[in-house]
């Protein structure tokens, strides 16, 4: 009877780490929020504060190319050769924070980064990232890439209660995301790492440099970058 217990406790285990959740419906439906999102609401509402959220829906192929473009090459260059796991990354990762002795550096694909936003709180523990493993692998099996991706930068934080490239066009440049220029693309696309603690004008050593190596990565590639 014990034995038995235990192989269903196990189970639920299982199931509890490996269920997609909602993965099925985002390939037709966009969610109208997100566990970021109701993170931050609860946040602001233990310190009394108001929380208005500023998320605009943009699909895709209404986007500035070069936009679109700088956002991968910043967060995860490789991510249309891998299946949701950048090993090298991951890698790198682990050699940083051992020789850290703390958590430096994450080598998180846009795949992982998106499962964590979606659906998951910033709690570092190993059943945490068992089900990003998971729920990144669902996304890899029955999402295309362009959709993982529209999602991703549909929801990305881009600063205190900016959600989505949209947003963030829009608060930083009074423009649409179709309309951004190369160096405003390359701006937004160097805060990702932070964004609620850098800001695209920022003029540290580090961040121009860090614009630069994106700009001259996006002329590389064959974007007008004037």
């Amino acid at each position: 009877m014990f034995r038995r217990l235990l192989v269903f406790a196990f189970l639920g285990f299982l199931v509890y780490i490996l269920w997609p959740y909602r993965v099925f419906e985002l390939k037709h439906s966009n969610p109208k929020t997100s566990s970021l999102i109701e993170l931050r609401r609860e946040e602001a509402r233990k310190k009394k504060r108001d929380f208005t959220p500023m998320h605009l829906w943009k699909p895709l192929n209404q986007m500035s190319p070069s936009l679109v473009h700088a956002i991968v090459i910043a967060e995860d260059d490789t991510f249309y050769r891998h299946h949701g796991f950048d090993l090298e990354q991951i890698k790198i990762a682990f050699h940083k924070n051992m020789s850290k002795k703390r958590y430096v550096y994450g080598g998180s694909t846009i795949t992982q980064q998106l499962a964590r936003t979606l659906y998951l709180r910033p709690r570092k523990s190993l059943i945490r990232k068992a089900k990003e493993a998971a729920l990144t692998f669902y996304m890899e099996l029955l999402l295309p890439k362009r959709r993982i991706l529209e999602l991703y930068l549909n929801f990305a934080e881009w600063g205190p209660g900016i959600y989505g490239v949209e947003a963030a066009s829009q608060y930083y440049f009074m423009k649409s995301a179709a309309d951004i220029a190369p160096w405003e693309a390359v701006a937004l696309a160097s805060i990702l790492p932070s964004p609620r603690k850098w800001s695209p004008y920022s003029s540290s050593p580090s961040m121009v440099e860090r614009k630069w190596s994106l700009l001259e990565r996006l002329e590389k590639d064959g974007y007008n970058t004037p």
